[in-house]
């Protein structure tokens, strides 16, 4: 199965450590693509950001798919590394690199709005207030796609308020369909054991998330014996987000204090 890997090469390779970024549901390496991986790039870092199965160009069936099988496709990716990275997971993503660093090791882990440990009970209570009928259809389609299915559900899952309205449908357009068995599985089949992972971790979140609310971004770093830090002013998707730069700047200014080059 051919997995979508968009790398980007420096100009001035200033570290020997990569740094492999995961996306979250929905989304593909594209959500990278647009701000983080040519800001690191050109900071000195060799960066590859990979689509999951059937995410984006990637071959492979998103339904029927569990968090193993996209947990199988970063160990596949990353293994064409030349040292094992340094790895970046928003969301889902968050999550998956949560359960690869209970059967791996890296030199460092960051967790961007990520899914907590324990499961998404708290982030799905916060779809059903915001849109029962949307839940409603999730539970009866089997599909997750209701979830993003127009601009304006995209937005509040996603953006803040005043994100540009041209930007919101170009990254809607993208947005891909979710697998219902992952979903099902986060909900308490395939949970995170913290105990497990060893691998130094940076737990970032935003103020604004609507269905990663810092309430639950506190409780995923307690879990692994650290603080979060929460940007104010930020929703959901913080790569994308106006003040994206600041939560680059923090992950590389962490991955450097760790003595990582």
């Amino acid at each position: 199965m051919k997995l979508e890997v968009i790398t980007r090469i420096p100009k001035e390779q200033k570290y020997k450590t990569p740094l492999l970024f995961i996306h979250g549901m929905w989304h593909g390496a594209w959500c990278w693509d647009e701000f983080f991986l040519p800001f690191f790039a050109d900071a000195g870092w060799s960066v590859t950001a990979l689509s999951l199965r059937g995410h984006a160009s990637s071959e492979g069936k998103i339904q029927g798919s569990g968090i193993m099988d996209y947990v199988s496709d970063v160990e596949e990716v990353a293994k064409t590394l030349p040292t094992p990275p340094v790895l970046v997971g928003h969301s889902m993503g968050g999550f998956i690199v949560q359960k690869f660093l209970e059967r791996n090791t890296a030199p460092a882990g960051v967790l961007l709005a990520s899914n907590p440990p324990y499961g998404l009970w708290h982030g799905t209570w916060l779809v059903f207030k915001r849109s029962p009928i949307t839940l409603f259809k999730v539970l009866t389609r089997f599909r997750l796609h209701p979830l993003v299915e127009s601009p304006e559900m995209t937005q509040w899952a996603f953006f803040s308020n005043d994100f540009p309205r041209e930007q919101l449908l170009k990254y809607h357009a993208k947005m891909n369909d979710e697998s219902f068995r992952m979903f099902i599985e986060l909900l308490g089949f395939k949970l995170a054991s913290p105990k497990k992972v060893k691998t130094p971790l940076l737990v970032l979140g935003a103020e604004h998330d609507t269905v990663i609310p810092p309430v639950d971004v506190h409780k995923t770093a307690r879990a692994y014996n650290t603080t979060a830090e929460i940007f104010p002013n930020m929703a959901h998707d913080m790569m994308l987000e106006k003040g994206w730069q600041d939560v680059a700047e923090r992950i590389m200014g962490w991955v450097k204090e760790k003595g990582i080059k």
